[in-house]
């Protein structure tokens, strides 16, 4: 089979935002391997300059329609940290629910509309309902479960509307939650088997492997397998953690010639963050129904297949609503109580985390003595994994330039949705020559 590729994908399809393969080789000798970025940048930390406090996290949602509730967490959690803002316990719990929402509707689009048909050999979602009708059924009907719930506690699917600087606006009703568990208890029968379909074609995920660093947060009290609270650690750091403050020095952003958004790289030349990263620093601490999932699948700490990403959401989806039926229980027997808030603007500069689907996100804002903000930062998962897709690349090619430029192209395209890319959100740089 020829060595020759000339592989020039233009925004390929069932990713967020706009991402370009290049490949070109003759006789078997690689001239130019790139995944570029050319969506057109995005300038949030511009528009929030001039902004009060109060309103920093309605704006930001609008980076992403798929992560707007990480947004908004992130950005509130620098708000609070910057002001000395806090959170009531209760407040603090129904917020990690109100994150779950948004995992789990996040995870399963992925898994199910963007992810499976690659796993099938189909083109699209569509032409997957002949081929698994009732599995697309199943996919429908958990997202949908995860809308409903964006919409109970955050006030709606995306752009949330109850979270606020101090708490929130407004909680469900006691039974409103014991109708969400329930709910959640038959989600997890359905999750079973989407796992079970998943498996039937587990065979479709290439067996590629790169030693790469896996970036997330760890909660060590208590310890949890967290998305919401926590400081930074790696693969590379042997269970140590670096403080959220930090991040700047951690994600080293720096600027590539194929890529309108900047990249990241910590103890090597890239590092990767998002679910596989997630379970490498914290598989120990899954619920026993995820850690079962990812037993089906051989998926052990210390796996570097990037294909393996998409199973770990997977492992995800049950480790969150098993966790989220005992949060609940436990605002239940806490009682719901009323909460009123009284903040007020003053001068301060903090940054805050959460685990988006896709990685940890960082936000970090400064503000005058007024409360309004001075400047603001913020690094989005999918820019962190920028360059680890590069590399990806530059290994994997060389293994399967004999596999002709169909397959080549298939397995570069599918490399790239196990990233689970969010493009347009990463994009904040724009590179002017002036004439």
């Amino acid at each position: 089979m020829s060595k020759d590729l000339n592989i020039n994908v233009r925004h390929m399809t069932r990713v967020e935002g706009h991402g370009n393969i290049a490949v070109n080789a003759k006789n078997g000798r690689i001239e130019k391997i790139e995944w570029q970025v050319p969506e057109a940048p995005r300038f949030f930390e511009a528009m929030v300059r001039g902004l009060s406090y109060e309103d920093i996290q309605t704006v930001v949602s609008r980076i992403c329609g798929i992560c707007s509730i990480t947004h908004s967490l992130a950005a509130t959690k620098a708000v609070e940290a910057a002001l000395g803002i806090k959170v009531s316990k209760q407040a603090d719990k129904m917020r990690i629910l109100m994150h779950y929402s948004e995992q789990l509707q996040s995870h399963t689009l992925h898994i199910g509309y963007l992810a499976a048909p690659d796993f099938f050999g189909a083109p699209s979602v569509v032409p997957l309902v002949a081929k698994a009708k009732d599995a697309v059924l199943t996919i429908v009907r958990t997202h949908k479960v995860a809308n409903e719930w964006s919409d109970l506690i955050a006030g709606r699917t995306t752009h949330p509307v109850t979270l606020i600087p101090g708490g929130l606006t407004r909680f469900p009703t006691e039974q409103q939650l014991k109708d969400l568990q329930e709910t959640l208890k038959g989600c997890l029968n359905d999750l079973s088997t989407i796992a079970e379909v998943v498996l039937s074609v587990a065979e479709n995920i290439p067996a590629f492997e790169r030693d790469t660093e896996y970036v997330s947060l760890k909660q060590t009290d208590p310890p949890t397998y967290t998305f919401y609270h926590g400081d930074i650690t790696s693969t590379d750091t042997n269970g140590s953690v670096v403080p959220i403050s930090d991040w700047e020095g951690i994600a080293n952003e720096y600027v590539s010639p194929q890529s309108t958004a900047k990249w990241c790289k910590w103890h090597r030349d890239s590092y990767a963050v998002g679910a596989l990263a997630r379970f490498n620093n914290n598989a120990e601490l899954l619920t026993d129904g995820a850690k079962g999932v990812a037993k089906m699948f051989g998926l052990e700490k210390g796996c570097c297949n990037p294909y393996m990403n998409t199973i770990a959401q997977l492992v995800e989806c049950v480790h969150i609503v098993e966790t989220s039926i005992q949060l609940i229980d436990e605002l239940l027997t806490a009682g719901i109580k009323e909460e009123k808030i009284k903040t007020s603007g003053k001068a301060g500069m903090a940054s805050g985390c959460v685990e988006a689907p896709r990685g940890i996100l960082f936000h970090s804002y400064e503000f005058d003595n007024k409360g309004n903000c001075v400047g603001g930062n913020i690094c989005i998962p999918t820019n962190q994994n920028h360059a680890n897709i590069q590399k990806d690349f530059e290994k994997l090619v060389p293994q399967i330039i004999d596999q002709g430029q169909d397959a080549v192209r298939q397995k570069l395209e599918m490399l790239v949705r196990s990233y689970d890319p969010c493009i347009s959100c990463s994009t904040h740089m724009l590179n002017v020559e002036f004439v």
